[in-house]
């Protein structure tokens, strides 16, 4: 019971606060899908997101960048939140830092479908690995920071060895490019 209305307005606040940031980690309570939530994640708003910004929107590398950094920077701030609202670390509901490590992935790249389906399943073999550093990021960084900074490892990764394909193999990676 509390002792005041204002108490109770309070209360409310931090109830809804919590939900809301529960709603935004679990993009849209995604992450409470009872298996794979970080796949699913991916492919239910990670990929979408990518067609829309590289193939309907074209934005340029530098924008695309730029959206990729302020994701991960809003993403480890809901992450932390999330996790202290579920009083776990880097709890499988919490799925918002899978999206930042697919689209870094993809800086660069062309935005055929092939070049999407082989990023996520790469991205996604290497998050769950948790190639080092990644495994001593998400381990010992804070908060937010080590929950998402793993996935931008994976990320990282992913956009590497594509790239290394693309140079090393250009006749394979353009015809896969190409298959659009």
């Amino acid at each position: 019971m509390t002792d005041s209305p204002r108490a109770e307005t309070d209360q409310a606040y931090v109830a809804g606060y919590d939900r809301l940031i529960l709603f935004i980690g679990s993009l849209a309570h995604t992450g409470f899908v009872p298996f794979a939530s970080g796949t699913v994640a991916v492919a239910l708003w990670g990929v979408p997101l990518a067609i829309l910004l590289l193939k309907i929107w074209q934005v340029t590398v530098p924008v695309y960048v730029a959206i990729c950094i302020g994701l991960t920077l809003f993403s480890i701030w809901v992450a932390g939140e999330a996790d202290r609202v579920l009083n776990e670390k880097d709890s499988r509901k919490n799925v918002i830092d899978e999206i930042p490590g697919y689209l870094i992935a993809l800086i660069g790249l062309p935005a055929s479908g092939p070049i999407l389906i082989v990023a996520f399943f790469l991205e996604r073999v290497i998050d769950i690995a948790k190639i080092w550093p990644a495994n001593l990021i998400e381990r010992h960084l804070p908060g937010g920071w080590g929950v998402v900074l793993d996935d931008v490892m994976a990320g990282i990764y992913t956009a590497a060895l594509l790239h290394a394909l693309a140079y090393f193999a250009p006749t394979w990676f353009n015809a896969l490019a190409m298959l659009d």
